[in-house]
C-alpha cells in the first residue's frame, strides 16, 4: 500500500511543482525546462541502464527483456504519433524549438479561445505518459523498497516540466492560477494506475516483474533520446542541457550507490 501511495504523492507533488512554476514565471520558461528536462532525463538514464534493464536480465532472460524493451518503445512511439495528430502537427515536423511545441500544442495554443482545448490534450496526452513511470514504481516498489524510492523521486523530478506543460495553456485559456494548478496536480495522479499494475504484475512471478522492469525501461528511453535530449538542445540553443544531462547520470548514480 506505501507504494500506491509513494506513486500518488511522486505524482502529484511533480506535477504540481511544475504548474506552480508556470504561476509563478508565466511561460517564458525554456531554459529553466530545458535543464530540468536535460537533467530528469540524465537520472532516468543512470536509472534504466543501472537498475531496471540489469534486473529485468537477472529476474527474466536477455531475450525476454529485449522483447519487453521494444514493446515499451512501441508503446510511447505510438501515443506520441497519436498526440501529435491530435494536435494538427504536421507529420514532417520532427523538431521543435519552443516549450509550447515540445508538448506537442503548437498549432492548438494559436489563438486565446483553443487554449482550453489545448489544456484538455496535454491532460490526456501527459496522463497516459505516467502510466509506464507508475509500472515501473510499483513492479520495482514490489521488490525492492529502496529501488521504488528512488523512482519515486525520479518521477517527481521528470513530472515538474510536464505539470508545466498542462499549466501553460489552462492558465493562458483563462482558468485562474489556482484551478490550474489543482487540475495540473490531479493529472500526476495517473501514476496510480500504473503502480497498482506493477504491484499487480510483481506479485505473479520474477519473470512477470522483469518484462515490466523492461516495458518501463523501453518507454523511458524512448522518452529521453528520441523527446527530452534533442528537444532541449533545442529549446535552449546551446550546450546546457548536454551538460545537464551528464549531471543527471552522476547524480543517479550516486543516489542509487546511497540507498543500496
Amino acid at each position: 500500500m506505501h507504494i500506491i501511495l509513494l506513486s500518488l504523492i511522486a505524482g502529484v507533488v511533480g506535477m504540481g511543482i511544475g504548474a506552480i512554476l508556470t504561476a509563478l514565471f508565466g511561460t517564458k520558461t525554456d531554459k529553466m525546462t530545458s535543464i530540468f528536462l536535460s537533467f530528469a532525463g540524465g537520472v532516468m538514464l543512470a536509472i534504466v541502464f543501472i537498475e531496471l534493464i540489469p534486473e529485468s536480465v537477472e529476474l527474466s532472460s536477455v531475450p525476454i527483456s529485449v522483447i519487453g524493451i521494444v514493446i515499451g518503445v512501441a508503446m510511447v512511439f505510438v501515443l506520441n504519433n497519436i498526440v501529435d495528430r491530435i494536435s494538427s502537427k504536421k507529420s514532417g515536423e520532427k523538431m521543435h524549438e519552443s516549450f509550447a511545441e515540445f508538448f506537442h500544442s503548437n498549432d492548438v495554443i494559436a489563438r486565446k479561445k483553443s487554449m482550453l482545448r489545448s489544456g484538455m490534450i496535454m491532460i490526456v496526452a501527459i496522463g497516459l505518459h505516467n502510466v509506464p513511470e507508475g509500472l515501473a514504481l510499483g513492479a520495482a516498489g514490489q521488490r525492492d523498497a529502496a529501488l521504488g524510492f528512488t523512482l519515486a523521486l525520479l518521477i517527481a523530478l521528470h513530472n515538474i516540466p510536464e505539470g508545466m506543460a498542462v499549466a501553460v495553456p489552462l492558465t493562458a485559456g483563462g482558468l485562474s492560477k489556482f484551478k490550474s494548478i489543482i487540475i495540473t496536480a490531479l493529472v500526476g495522479a495517473t501514476t496510480i494506475v500504473g503502480a497498482v499494475l506493477g504491484v499487480l504484475i510483481g506479485g505473479i512471478s520474477d519473470i512477470a516483474v522483469g518484462v515490466s522492469f523492461a516495458i518501463a525501461s523501453g518507454a523511458m528511453l524512448y522518452v529521453v533520446l528520441a523527446e527530452i535530449l534533442p528537444q532541449s538542445i533545442m529549446m535552449s540553443k546551446n550546450r546546457m542541457p548536454t551538460v545537464f544531462a551528464l549531471i543527471g547520470i552522476i547524480v543517479g548514480i550516486l543516489f542509487i550507490e546511497l540507498v543500496h
